[in-house]
């Protein structure tokens, strides 16, 4: 509960945000929605139109495609935490401009330390970059790293999916064969940490 009270004060915190200059252009501000005892986040990119005219990560097509990802191993949405590394829309779903990043970042960290997930899943090169700044998604997709006993597993992101039908069958085989993972969170204590090099030092 209150894990659930903190989250809940910081998105009414990011509700009123005005670090960048996204909010002037934004519906809603998009906190994330979730568990709040959840052992797995997934931080997405930023919002997209549907994610910024209600307010809730995910809602739109690439939303209903990670759910139909969820549903092929058998996880639920109420069960993760998901977010972004973005809280306010970008105009015309642009890629952040880097002092973007910066500002909202913030509020992605201060989410992490109140959850203190066992894993992070990244959907995208922008949300893997925060974390592993030296790591290409192609090269490192599917495959777990562990950093200070939180583990990071970068994933494509769901509308890249869409958009590509070869690398909508790499994610839901990244899913598949870290279904035991994603199902049991306590497995990433049996990970042994790597030298991530790069890395966004963790809580």
């Amino acid at each position: 509960m209150e894990k659930q009270k903190l989250l809940e004060g910081l998105a009414s915190q990011i509700d009123q945000c005005t670090r960048c200059e996204l909010y002037k252009s934004s519906t809603h501000a998009v906190p994330g929605v979730g568990l709040s005892e959840a052992k797995i986040v997934f931080v997405g990119e930023a919002p997209g139109f549907h994610e910024d005219q209600q307010g809730k990560p995910f809602v739109g097509n690439a939303g209903k495609f990670l759910d139909y990802l969820f549903g092929k191993i058998g996880l639920e949405r109420k069960n993760v935490f998901i977010t972004n590394v973005i809280k306010h829309r970008p105009p015309d779903n642009r890629d952040p401009f880097p002092q973007e990043i910066a500002a909202c970042t913030h509020w992605l960290d201060k989410q992490l330390a109140i959850l203190s997930p066992k894993i992070i899943i990244t959907l995208g090169k922008w949300s893997l970059n925060y974390f592993l700044s030296n790591k290409k998604i192609s090269e490192v997709h599917g495959q777990t790293v562990k950093i200070k006993e939180k583990v990071i597993l970068p994933m494509y992101h769901p509308a890249a999916a869409l958009r590509n039908g070869a690398i909508a069958r790499v994610l839901e085989e990244d899913f598949l064969n870290n279904r035991q993972l994603l199902l049991d969170p306590d497995k990433a204590s049996e990970i042994k940490s790597l030298d991530a090099g790069g890395q966004q030092s963790l809580f």
